[in-house]
């Protein structure tokens, strides 16, 4: 099972392995609040800053997912399937890299069946 759940939110049992997705560390965060930091699955700088300056989600999607299949997240999808996972975020805004990086690691995991 894949959550996505913001950072600043109460850490729970139910959450599993929480996994932060983000390039940038959040500030105010201590380390026992989050189990394993994926930096580099987090968009690009660029791919980020096209998001600040745009705000088009639907361009910033597309791009994200074009940057994941040139990644290797066989690691990520082995802990996928033997826990509950719950993707971090910073971002206020509920459209965010953790919500795209769910649905392609589920749309992947769905293709490996």
């Amino acid at each position: 099972m894949i959550k996505t759940k913001r950072v600043y939110e109460p850490k729970e049992d139910a959450d599993g392995l929480r996994i932060l997705v983000d390039r940038l560390w959040p500030r105010g965060v201590k380390k026992d609040k989050i189990d394993l930091w994926l930096k580099d699955i987090a968009p690009s700088d660029e791919l980020r800053k096209f998001y600040h300056e745009t705000k088009d989600f639907e361009a910033f999607k597309k791009k994200y997912i074009e940057e994941l299949q040139k990644k290797d997240i066989k690691e990520l999808l082995d802990l996928i399937k033997q826990n509950t996972i719950t993707l971090l975020y910073a971002s206020k805004d509920p459209q965010n890299n953790a919500t795209v990086l769910k649905e392609y690691l589920e749309w992947t995991l769905e293709k490996q069946k």
